[in-house]
């Protein structure tokens, strides 16, 4: 096998995304991208392109694997990878993501692979868009983007992952972006290294400077995420919201759409008091939340069980430990243009455990009315 580097450019800014892709291929001598088009999927296809520099090299058709358009795109993109690196003429694949594709999936089926070599992971922005991508709460089906007839993703919440995912941000220069949109973009993910994509942005180098598949999904995971800080700019404010105590299960029901309406984008742990072992992740974007089951808190393990979790798994744990309750805690971050912090802090406390149900204790607590259990399928 080559040499060959393998960069992923995503995101559903497509514009951005193409001009990211396009200055890859004039600035890397000996480099080809493939984009597989899923806009065809409806039709039973997928259309694969290979191009460089100069135009379109070729063009082919994969059929659709169990009528999912990504599921084509995984079975067709390593072979073709395959293919370019065994011919030895080709210093980088630029893979080229449909729009709604996601790039965590993408990278681990690459990384899968152990003949491939992936070197990079780009999520390309334009900075006037990202308010509009992040509020719009349409499903992708509505949008024409789903990548599946049961795709149930939604514009913001596709559009959120694609950007924290990233540890390179490609941003196109945008002559309609504010002060605002570049404050939001560094607040949403302020670990990321942001390269413009013309002028003297290093595109190149980022596209080469390697990517760990495995930090990149403990980043992501509610358990041990890279949660962003405490932040205030341009009027754009990130509230970051720590506390030791669990939430009362019927008034954060009662206030979910308060608290997903106020951001612009949340997101973190939070632990509740009749599933007081279930580390819960929340991510709301576009006016809608989702909670799901985490697995449980370090907390609520066996000693023994603990040789079996990851490093960063537990060293998340240690910085959250409570003498009294370990690592069980709340831990969540809303992000957003005219933040009302003092409101928000406000809704969220009042969902809190009062002094007397607190001290009342875990048995007395898991007998409170279990308003989660519909949306956690219990």
């Amino acid at each position: 096998m080559s040499s060959m580097d393998i960069a992923i450019v995503g995101g559903l800014h497509s514009d951005a995304r193409k001009q990211a892709v396009d200055r890859l291929l004039t600035t890397v001598p000996g480099s080809v991208a493939l984009h597989h088009d899923l806009a065809t999927a409806v039709h039973g296809t997928v259309v694969r392109t290979v191009r460089d520099a100069t135009g379109v090299l070729s063009t082919g058709e994969a059929p659709l694997v169990n009528d999912c358009a990504c599921c084509a795109l995984r079975e067709d993109l390593v072979p073709e990878l395959e293919r370019l690196a065994d011919s030895g003429l080709t210093r980088l694949a630029v893979v080229e993501l449909w729009d709604s594709v996601e790039p965590k999936a993408m990278a681990e089926v690459i990384t899968a692979h152990g003949g491939l070599r992936l070197s990079g992971v780009i999520t390309a922005v334009d900075p006037a868009l990202l308010l509009p991508y992040l509020g719009n709460g349409d499903d992708l089906l509505e949008a024409g983007l789903a990548a599946a007839a049961s795709d149930q993703r939604t514009v913001a919440d596709t559009w959120a992952r694609q950007l924290e995912y990233a540890p390179v941000l490609a941003v196109a220069d945008s002559p309609e972006a504010d002060d605002e949109d570049r404050a939001l973009l560094a607040q949403l993910h302020p670990t990321a290294r942001q390269v413009p994509i013309s002028g003297h942005g290093d595109l190149a180098g980022a596209a080469l400077a390697g990517f760990d598949v495995e930090a990149a999904a403990a980043a992501q995971h509610p358990s041990c995420a890279l949660l962003p800080t405490d932040a205030d700019e341009h009027g754009v404010a990130t509230l970051v919201w720590h506390r030791d105590r669990p939430f009362h299960p019927e008034r954060l029901y009662q206030a979910l759409e308060d608290l997903t309406c106020a951001a612009a984008r949340s997101r973190g742990r939070f632990w509740l008091a009749d599933h007081p072992d279930t580390l819960l992740g929340w991510d709301a974007a576009g006016g809608a939340l989702c909670v799901e089951s985490a697995g449980p808190w370090l907390a609520s393990l066996p000693d023994a069980a603990w040789e079996m979790v990851p490093p960063v798994r537990r060293a998340a744990a240690a910085l959250d430990w409570h003498p009294e309750h370990g690592d069980c805690c709340q831990h969540l971050v809303f992000i957003s243009p005219g933040l009302d912090r003092e409101g928000l802090e406000e809704v969220l406390e009042s969902c809190l455990l009062t002094d007397e149900e607190y001290a009342a204790g875990r048995d007395a607590w898991k007998h409170l009315p279990p308003a989660f259990d519909t949306l956690l399928e219990v």
